[in-house]
């Protein structure tokens, strides 16, 4: 199966170049990096995490959000569902592998990597965060192999991967739940130590990867013979419209939480994000848009005849995707950092090679991605 990824027009083609040489720039970036070490990213001793981490953070989530279509058609026989269940899961894998490739380059000395295999210490939470992802790495990697080569034999899928699949949805749940408990269980980060931060990673998780599920969708639609279904579509727009509500909900708790107490610790960094403080307000901006882009797409999803018109679900759907990348890939570890213990504001800006380092790694996830979608299409064809 895997020769179909290698046939294709000249626009496949031409995007297969694009995607090729963003990831040789951004090689070419982690090499200078490699050499030089972390002082040519925008990272200092007070915000030790920046871009590479929150994008990490944020791609958990979309990995994590293809149980939002595996739990309905395995466990209620929501048979719309059917078309895209291997498509939910093929994006968990691209996005696992872009999840370990940021924790990679955020590491001055990548081979020190190995000390988590080497000198395992389950007491960490580094070490179940790895044993959690590379999990789910491989029961996504099998479930969508063993389902989709099934169905290019023209073959019943073999009875052993049932419990296989029922394994998966549970361990969904706990990619991102382990992922919120490395930032919760830090009570010197008043932004993170709080018992909600689980939740809502979670609800954005199920509202931001089913969003760009239909986005893909609605894109092969557009440009291949593969059609997804309208009623898949639309229930996949219910999900992302119930999940969107309860995270900006939960962001809601935490912000009179913050003001209503009138604990500083607890309030500068919101101010940090939606005002400034001490003169820096770089990410006001970007949270401002975040916030009129959720409220917008809530506006748009939360009312039945819109968000049943695909124009308007699919802007819906981007706007989603866009706000929560602002607020948890990007500003909600950098406000983690800010202010430190010591109450001193650090400004961080990513520097134009952690901007390639990143792109190279999205580059990489977008051809993973585009090569899965050719094959299934292309098996979908042939069936």
């Amino acid at each position: 199966m895997l020769d179909k990824a290698l046939q294709g027009g000249r626009g496949y083609w031409a995007w297969i170049t694009l995607l090729l040489l963003l990831i040789a720039a951004g090689f070419a970036c982690y090499l200078r990096q490699l050499e030089y070490g972390l002082g040519i990213t925008g990272l200092s001793r007070d915000v030790s995490w920046g871009i590479y981490i929150a994008q990490f953070t944020f791609f958990v989530g979309v990995a994590a959000s293809a149980v939002m279509v595996v739990l309905p058609y395995y466990l209620h026989d929501v048979r719309q569902f059917g078309r895209i269940t291997v498509l939910g899961e093929l994006l968990a894998v691209a996005a696992v592998i872009m999840c370990m490739l940021f924790i990679f380059v955020d590491m001055g000395q990548p081979g020190r990597v190995l000390n988590v295999l080497l000198y395992p210490t389950p007491h960490s939470l580094m070490f179940w965060d790895m044993v959690s992802l590379s999990g789910y790495l491989l029961l996504n990697a099998v479930i969508a192999s063993v389902m989709l080569g099934a169905e290019y034999k023209g073959l019943a899928a073999p009875g052993w991967i049932r419990p296989v699949i029922y394994l998966s949805i549970p361990w969904a749940v706990s990619i991102h739940t382990v992922t919120a408990f490395l930032y919760s269980g830090l009570p010197g980060r008043p932004l993170w130590f709080t018992a909600v931060l689980a939740p809502r990673f979670l609800a954005s998780a199920f509202a931001s990867g089913p969003a760009l599920l239909i986005l893909l969708c609605l894109a092969l639609r557009r440009l291949t013979s593969f059609d997804a279904g309208k009623e898949a579509i639309r229930k996949l727009g219910v999900i992302v419209a119930y999940a969107m509500t309860a995270n900006v909900f939960l962001l809601l708790l935490e912000l009179f939480t913050a003001f209503y107490s009138h604990k500083p610790e607890h309030r500068e960094p919101f101010e940090y994000l939606f005002s400034g403080l001490n003169g820096h307000h770089s990410l006001a901006l970007l949270m401002w848009l975040s916030a009129a882009l959720a409220l917008a797409a809530l506006a748009a999803l939360l009312v039945p005849r819109w968000r049943e018109n695909e124009r308007i679900l699919a802007l819906a759907s981007a706007a989603v995707f866009l706000s929560l990348w602002l607020e948890k890939g990007m500003g909600l570890i950098v406000a983690g950092f800010v202010p430190s213990p010591l109450r001193r504001v650090t400004a961080y800006a990513p520097t134009a090679p952690e901007w390639a380092i990143v792109l190279g790694i999205w580059a990489l996830g977008a051809l993973l991605v585009t090569m899965f979608y050719k094959i299934t299409v292309a098996v979908r064809e042939q069936v």
